[in-house]
């Protein structure tokens, strides 16, 4: 028996919406199963994972201190991937977004001033654009694969951030500790509740997605970035300079990943220390696809793989779980997406193979 995949004629626009809802449906089935069989009971670690983590308005404060630097990697995302560019990169122009604005920061503390932290934070996001940047210059200047040369420069971005926390930006009087000094209180994001450690950094949310919307939907930049994702010589035939969007895709891209970089360090953590994403980057991929690359979309599946991270570390305490449970339902949803996207836009077919020989033998006994 052979399998092959034929296009469908007609794509259902509601079941290409339908699919990551049938993806979550999946991944919960799945979930459930591995846990039986690891000796969990399904309902009650289920429980653990996706409810008891909003118990209180602790939790959702957390959820949404999680969601934020998805949601900006992802938006970011989004605006590319409109345009077939395929930047893997966020992780590492979130990391250096981060290590610029802490750069600054920790230079600056003594500051008492309020353009201290919007010298901060510009700082994280044109380092985050400028490393975006160096896969434009690579693909325009020399037709190089920016999912090759944007992962690799994560492995670059993520080992400079260590060599700044082990050297130049490590705290003195730290006690030896890999990380950089406490920013100043001029330099820090205001927190939007007191005690909790939701912060200001909500608004640059909402802004980035107002603003990315307004670009993909309603405006002619955004309509070259559509048709460049849809047909490049098309683009090219009517006038569509392909470098110049490349460029500015990116740059937006590689901005809001550093601006997201830059809000964890001055926002919840307060300095530069290794473990400033969890893979908030990587994470941001799936959720760009998980949301149809629509900011409206977008974040749903931001608040979803938020919860993920803090279900993970809340099933890890609770029911002794691994800390990998959280990448293990990362995987599984995208694998599941997946999946979906292909039995909507193909059709499987089945067809018996029939051997050369067996054929030649009847060709034979006819004659």
């Amino acid at each position: 028996m052979l399998l092959s995949l034929q296009p469908r004629g007609q794509q259902s626009r509601a079941m290409l919406w339908f699919s990551p809802l049938l993806a979550a449906l999946l991944t919960l089935v799945s979930g459930a199963l591995l846990f039986a069989i690891l000796g969990h009971p399904p309902l009650e670690t289920l429980k653990v994972l996706l409810v008891d983590p909003l118990a209180d308005l602790y939790g959702v404060s957390e959820l949404l201190v999680k969601a934020l630097p998805i949601l900006l990697c992802a938006l970011g995302l989004a605006v590319v991937y409109n345009a077939r560019i395929w930047n893997i990169g966020a992780e590492g122009q979130l990391l250096i977004g981060a290590l610029a604005g802490s750069a600054l920061a920790v230079h600056i503390i003594d500051w008492d001033s309020r353009w201290a932290l919007v010298l901060a934070l510009l700082a994280g996001t044109l380092g985050g654009a400028a490393w975006a940047g160096l896969c434009a210059w690579l693909k325009t200047a020399f037709n190089a694969n920016e999912i090759l040369t944007s992962i690799m420069l994560n492995y670059i971005a993520l080992n400079l951030l260590l060599f700044a926390v082990h050297g130049p930006l490590k705290d003195p009087d730290g006690f030896n500790f890999p990380e950089s000094a406490m920013f100043g209180d001029a330099t820090r994001l205001p927190e939007l509740i007191d005690g909790l450690r939701v912060h200001a950094g909500f608004y640059f949310a909402l802004l980035a997605l107002v603003v990315v919307w307004v670009l993909l939907q309603k405006s002619f930049l955004g309509f070259q970035i559509k048709v460049l994702g849809l047909d490049k010589r098309a683009a090219g035939f009517v006038g569509f300079r392909d470098k110049k969007l490349v460029w500015i895709a990116l740059l937006i891209s590689g901005a809001l990943a550093g601006l997201a970089g830059v809000a964890e360090v001055t926002g919840p953590i307060g300095q530069l220390v290794p473990q400033v994403s969890p893979g908030y980057g990587y994470a941001a991929i799936t959720v760009a696809f998980l949301g149809r690359l629509n900011p409206i979309g977008i974040v749903f599946a931001s608040l979803l793989m938020a919860l993920l991270y803090l279900g993970g570390e809340n099933a890890q305490m609770a029911a002794n779980l691994p800390q990998s449970i959280t990448q293990l339902f990362q995987g599984m949803v995208l694998f599941f997406l997946l999946a979906c996207d292909v039995l909507i836009l193909y059709k499987p077919r089945f067809a018996r193979s029939v051997k050369p020989q067996a054929t030649s033998h009847k060709k034979e006994a006819a004659t």
